[in-house]
C-alpha cells in the first residue's frame, strides 16, 4: 500500500517514515523515523524517534562531553537514532534555535550536530522541543523507494511535534499509522530489509 507521499520524484524530507508490520528486521520493526534528508537521486537519512536509550542516560552523555551542569537544568529524550554511526549524536529540535552546525530540515525542524545546543539545553535554555539521537538510519539512492513500493516495508506520514518530540515512545508507532488512517492489521506478508 503506497502512502500519500510516495509518488515518484517526491521528497519525503520532514515526513515520518513508519515501519509497517511487514517489516520484521529487529533494527527497524515498529520504528518511526523522522526523515532529515531525502531525494530519490541521493537517498535518505533519518532519525528513529521512538526508541528510548536506557544506557547511557542523558547525564552520562553530558558528563562525557564536558557539558555542565550535571544534572542538567532541563532534560530531553535520548533515543537510538539508528544503526549507522551510533557513536555520533544528533540533536533534532524545533527551529526556534540555531547555531553553528545547524541544518534546517523544514520550516519547523532543525538538525544540529554541534555541542552548543546541548550546552544551552543543559543550562535550561535552547529550543522549545528537542531530542538527542545516537546514530542514524540511511538509505542509498532508490533503496527507500524500493522498500516502500515493492516490499510494503514503510509508509510516509506527516510529522507532528507530538510524535517527534513526545515522551510516550511506545505510542508513537500507532499514532503515526493512525495519522494516515492505517490499521496495522491491514498488513500481511514479508518485507525487505532496510
Amino acid at each position: 500500500m503506497a502512502s500519500f507521499a510516495t509518488s515518484p520524484g517526491r521528497s519525503l524530507t520532514g515526513h515520518l517514515l513508519v515501519a509497517t508490520p511487514a517489516l520484521t528486521d529487529p533494527a527497524f520493526a515498529r520504528s518511526v523515523i523522522y526523515l532529515c534528508a531525502h531525494t530519490p537521486e541521493d537517498g535518505a537519512m533519518g532519525l528513529v524517534v521512538n526508541r528510548r536509550l536506557s544506557q547511557p542516560v542523558l547525564d552520562d552523555v553530558l558528563e562525557q562531553l564536558g557539558i555542565a551542569p550535571v544534572p542538567p537544568r532541563r532534560r530531553i529524550n535520548l533515543c537510538a537514532g539508528g544503526p549507522m554511526d551510533n557513536g555520533r549524536g544528533f540533536v533534532l529540535h524545533t527551529s526556534d534555535w540555531s547555531g553553528d552546525g545547524s541544518l534546517p530540515v523544514d520550516d519547523s525542524t532543525t538538525l544540529t550536530a554541534s555541542l552548543d545546543v546541548l550546552r544551552d539545553i543543559a543550562d535550561g535554555n535552547g529550543p522549545a522541543h528537542a531530542m538527542l539521537a545516537m546514530g542514524h538510519a540511511s538509505w542509498e539512492a532508490g533503496q527507500l523507494e524500493d522498500e516502500m513500493l515493492h516490499h510494503n516495508a514503510w509508509v510516509a506520514a506527516p510529522a507532528t511535534e507530538a510524535i517527534v518530540f513526545g515522551p510516550d515512545h511506545n505510542a508513537k508507532w500507532r499514532q503515526a499509522l493512525a495519522s494516515v488512517r492505517i490499521d496495522p492489521a491491514w498488513f500481511t506478508g514479508a518485507a525487505g530489509h532496510a
